[in-house]
């Protein structure tokens, strides 16, 4: 998969971006479970289209306040602790300059862009705090700890769901927005790429978190919790995901690969680690190959294609977007998405490293 995405691709985007830097993640994790040189020179050279002399970002805006624009900045720590290159460090030092003067909820919580006040989603924990996490280990920030945990636990206790233990894609502190519930805040559906992107954040946080900080077993039991919502949520038949993860049965609902596989590596990895118990790992593998199945085709050239990716969706900015069942299930599925390739390789990276190779 990781040699098909690179194929005839120098570069990923023109664009700084969350998506490519999902891809870009994947293959940095790869190369240093191989050693494969190509895949550490094709992060490279992705990153250096962007990093310019003092740590400057193309294309990036500080003042656009946008929490997708912090994701590619993960591969920044990467690079800097290869190359010692001080262009990586101040890039990193920008964004973290983001974060503090990111707009927030009255609790202190990050909104997800400038153009989406007072909101919350679950996307953006997995856009920002890894890399908060890792800012904060790798540059001695120990308060950074403390505001990462407060982000999670915030949206943790306004979207989790206590009948399904899943969680609602975003909340809007102020209760205006067309999908808000008027009485909680949440958007109506657990829509299965957000609980995906949270599951994922959770996991990755916790590489970083200090093992002795008071709000750690807070997140490990919170990681728990929605490994445990996702597992029931699993469909028996395929083994994978539903793009709204409660109604498989509801007309026009679909299996989704990128929630699919950020499922699977979330419960692979959560076994390896220690936070899940081991009859987790038959969860995944049975949903690795489900993923196999419904989603994977080789084609006439060898390049290996991941197919039934949602392309995209959101709440609010665009009138249709307004959070109904209609709207999640109207979005079209497309294939070789950077959403989903990443994660499939991060994925599979998890299972072949609990088979021992």
């Amino acid at each position: 998969m990781a040699d098909s995405l690179i194929a005839g691709r120098p570069i990923l985007s023109r664009r700084w971006h969350y998506e490519p830097g999902v891809a870009l993640l994947a293959l940095s994790r790869l190369w240093a479970h191989m050693g494969k040189q190509r895949f550490y020179d094709f992060v490279a050279q992705n990153l250096n289209e962007f990093i310019l002399p003092g740590g400057r970002i193309r294309t990036y805006r500080l003042e656009d306040y946008n929490l997708d624009q912090i994701n590619e900045g993960k591969l920044l720590f990467f690079l800097f602790e290869i190359t010692r290159e001080e262009r990586y460090k101040q890039a990193a030092f920008l964004l973290r300059e983001q974060l503090r003067s990111h707009p927030r909820t009255n609790a202190g919580g990050f909104w997800h862009k400038r153009i989406y006040p007072h909101q919350m989603w679950l996307d953006g924990i997995y856009m920002a705090c890894p890399f908060y996490a890792e800012f904060s280990k790798q540059f001695d920030e120990p308060e950074g700890f403390d505001d990462v945990a407060r982000q999670i636990i915030i949206i943790e206790e306004h979207t989790r769901d206590p009948r399904t233990g899943l969680l609602y894609h975003a909340w809007d502190e102020s209760k205006s927005q067309l999908w808000a519930n008027p009485e909680t805040g949440c958007s109506p559906h657990f829509w299965g790429r957000a609980v995906g992107w949270y599951a994922m954040a959770l996991l990755d946080v916790l590489d970083h978190f200090p093992s002795d900080h008071p709000q750690r077993e807070r997140l490990v039991a919170v990681f728990q919790t929605t490994a445990e919502a996702v597992v029931r949520a699993q469909d028996l038949d395929s083994g994978v995901w539903y793009q709204v993860l409660d109604q498989g049965g509801r007309p026009g609902n679909y299996l989704e690969a990128s929630a699919s596989c950020m499922f699977v590596y979330a419960l692979a990895k959560g076994v390896r680690v220690g936070f899940l118990g081991p009859e987790n790992l038959a969860a995944a593998r049975r949903g690795y190959e489900g993923i196999l199945v419904e989603f994977v085709t080789v084609d006439e050239q060898g390049l290996v294609n991941l197919d039934g990716i949602c392309a995209v969706a959101g709440l609010g900015g665009k009138p249709y977007r307004d959070g109904s069942y209609e709207y999640y299930v109207g979005e079209k599925a497309i294939a070789n998405e950077y959403k989903g390739v990443g994660p499939f390789i991060m994925a599979s990276l998890e299972l072949e490293r609990m088979a021992g190779r």
